[in-house]
């Protein structure tokens, strides 16, 4: 079942779930983040890793080069045409075992051609979330740090999952800053 808002601000405050939290719709000019009807806004952190082909590697997820990636810092980003970069969440999260995140991108970004790319949040896993932001125009496309990137959606079983992410001792676990494909 899809949660509610009040369930997601409990499951913040008492299990430390997301953090940090914030418990309202932040917007004053910025692409919205925080607390939603059924879901939760994150941001992306001021850390990008923008894919280059300046040394026409073929991308590998068994063997992959971590030169196809220029490191940026800053409050925006622009990623080049018909191309994407990675990036974190500014939020830490802790999903309970019973629960399940999936992770959708935001229609302001949808509408200009950025698409945002996140697996889903398994149950017991813990970490800030790589984000990848795909350009799919012709253009140069600009992301903004410290604002909303896309939504989370948390859905609640019925009953226990036998198998975690934390039991399966999963390659993600933990994670911090920007983290390229594991084998």
């Amino acid at each position: 079942m899809l949660k509610s808002d009040q369930w997601i601000k409990k499951m913040a405050l008492e299990k430390r779930m997301i953090e940090p939290f914030e418990d309202h719709l932040v917007r004053d000019g910025k692409i919205s983040f925080g607390l939603s009807s059924y879901g939760y806004d994150i941001r992306i952190a001021e850390e990008f890793l923008v894919f280059t082909n300046l040394n026409t590697t073929v991308v590998d997820p068994k063997k992959f080069d971590e030169q196809s990636f220029v490191r940026k810092k800053g409050e925006c980003c622009v990623i080049p045409p018909n191309s994407f970069a990675l990036a974190r969440s500014i939020e830490y999260f802790r999903i309970p075992r019973q629960i399940t995140a999936i992770c959708v991108g935001k229609s302001t970004y949808a509408r200009c051609g950025i698409v945002v790319n996140v697996t889903p949040l398994e149950s017991e896993w813990e970490g800030h979330l790589t984000i990848e932001i795909s350009n799919t125009t012709p253009l140069p496309a600009k992301v903004y740090a410290n604002e909303g990137i896309a939504q989370l959606l948390f859905l609640e079983s019925d009953e226990v999952c036998r198998v975690s992410y934390a039991d399966r001792k999963g390659k993600y676990q933990a994670q911090k800053g920007v983290v390229l494909p594991k084998l």
